[in-house]
């Protein structure tokens, strides 16, 4: 998918789906992909990371 284009939450989670459906099993090899999934999930449920400077634009947080 293109990063120039904005994701609806459907396409997040088809590319969620995606790329779960790449995972091994192997701890080691899949790591990138679930690191991959985690950003996408954050985005999709609308969180920041802990350390995150940025504050939300919408609630302030």
């Amino acid at each position: 998918m293109s990063q120039t284009t904005t994701m609806t939450q459907e396409d997040i989670q088809q590319e969620i789906d995606t790329l779960k459906a790449q995972l091994s099993g192997d701890m080691f090899k899949d790591m990138e992909i679930r690191d991959q999934i985690h950003n996408l999930e954050m985005k999709l449920h609308g969180v920041k990371p802990i350390d995150s400077h940025i504050d939300c634009v919408g609630c302030g947080s």
